[in-house]
C-alpha cells in the first residue's frame, strides 16, 4: 500500500500525472547590452553538463523553481536585455550550487541555444518570475517570412521600444 520504507514518513505514492503544463521562467539579464553580450558572457563562463550528458550553462539564482516539472516539460528562461524580452533558453535541469560569497543558490542549468524572440518590452522586476506558455512571446522564425527574424538584434529592439513591432 505504501511505497516508502520509512514508516514514519509513508505516503501513498502519487497519482500517475496525465499532462505536465509546460511553464517557462522569466528573468532580467541585468549587465548585457544586447544578446551577443549575453552570449559572450555565457561562453565565458564554465560549462556545466546536463542531466543527458551534453553541455549547458548554469545560472545562479537564490529562489529554487517549485515547478520544476512543469518548467522542464519544454520550458525555457526569458531573458530581458534593456526592457525587453529578446531571447529565450530551454531549461535542461537544475542543480545546488554555491555562490562566490558562499551562500547556496540553485543554478538554473540552460541549454545553450539563444532563440530569438518576437521583441516584447517588460517593465523592471526582482529576480524571476514564472511565464505561461500563453503570455510567452513567440520564436521568430529563420527562414521564413518572418522578416523580423532577418533584422539585427539592435535594431529589433530599437523598433520594441518605440512600440513598432
Amino acid at each position: 500500500m505504501f511505497s516508502s520504507v520509512d514508516k514514519r514518513i509513508a505516503r501513498p505514492p502519487a497519482p500517475a500525472q496525465k499532462h505536465v503544463m509546460t511553464l517557462n521562467l522569466i528573468k532580467l539579464c541585468v549587465g548585457a547590452t544586447s544578446v551577443e553580450d549575453l552570449a559572450a558572457w555565457q561562453s565565458s563562463q564554465r560549462g556545466f553538463k546536463s542531466p543527458s550528458g551534453g553541455k549547458c550553462y548554469a545560472h545562479t539564482t537564490f529562489q529554487t523553481p517549485k515547478r520544476q516539472t512543469e518548467l522542464l516539460a519544454g520550458g525555457s528562461l526569458y531573458w530581458v536585455i534593456k526592457g525587453v524580452i529578446l531571447v529565450r533558453q530551454p531549461l535542461v535541469g537544475f542543480g545546488d550550487g554555491t555562490k562566490e560569497d558562499g551562500s547556496t543558490c540553485c543554478l538554473l542549468l540552460l541549454d545553450p541555444a539563444l532563440i530569438p524572440v518576437r521583441p516584447t518590452a517588460r517593465r523592471p522586476f526582482q529576480g524571476w518570475r514564472y511565464l505561461t506558455s500563453t503570455d510567452a512571446p513567440a520564436d521568430l522564425k529563420r527562414g521564413t517570412k518572418d522578416d523580423i527574424a532577418v533584422m539585427p538584434a539592435n535594431m529589433r529592439k530599437k523598433l520594441a521600444d518605440l512600440g513598432l513591432i
